[in-house]
């Protein structure tokens, strides 16, 4: 399988859940490192535009292309299953618990979750804690220039 991230050119190398440890994200508090994907470009890159505008709009983006073999296991959640607004900003610290967990417990190396930008589309979650993360390899870093009309 293959999923997508959309990274600053500078971090595309570290493939580690560092960065979104910083800061904590909709399922992981800050101090959890965990890897976000998207299953298709277009959602790597509306997760992104959600927090940017064309004055913040980023010109050094790079598209990951990563490949998940079809031996590693995924989780999934059901959207039925989460809380009430469990998709409203700021993140609820409920799903944060959620990601925490998978992270914790390695019984999964992916966690697939709903997108809470694009209703009907999934993120996949990477557990770099797993013993199969070591399997998970980036095929392809391209650059990727934001259309600038997008905030027209």
């Amino acid at each position: 399988m293959k999923v997508f991230r959309l990274s600053k050119k500078k971090y595309a190398e570290e493939f580690n859940g560092k960065g979104a440890s910083k800061s904590g994200n909709r399922w992981n508090s800050k101090g959890t490192e965990i890897i976000y994907t998207a299953e298709s470009r277009a959602l790597a890159m509306a997760e992104i535009l959600v927090h940017l505008s064309l004055a913040t709009l980023p010109k050094d983006f790079v598209m990951m292309t990563i490949h998940i073999p079809d031996s590693i296991n995924i989780k999934e959640i059901n959207p039925k299953t989460l809380p009430k607004n469990w998709n409203h900003h700021p993140p609820n610290s409920r799903t944060q618990k959620i990601g925490d967990a998978f992270i914790d417990s390695r019984d999964f190396c992916i966690l697939k979750v709903p997108s809470a930008v694009v209703q009907g589309d999934f993120n996949y979650l990477i557990n770099p804690f797993h013993k199969d993360f070591k399997k998970i390899k980036i095929s392809e870093i391209t650059d990727f220039p934001f259309d600038e009309r997008i905030f027209k």
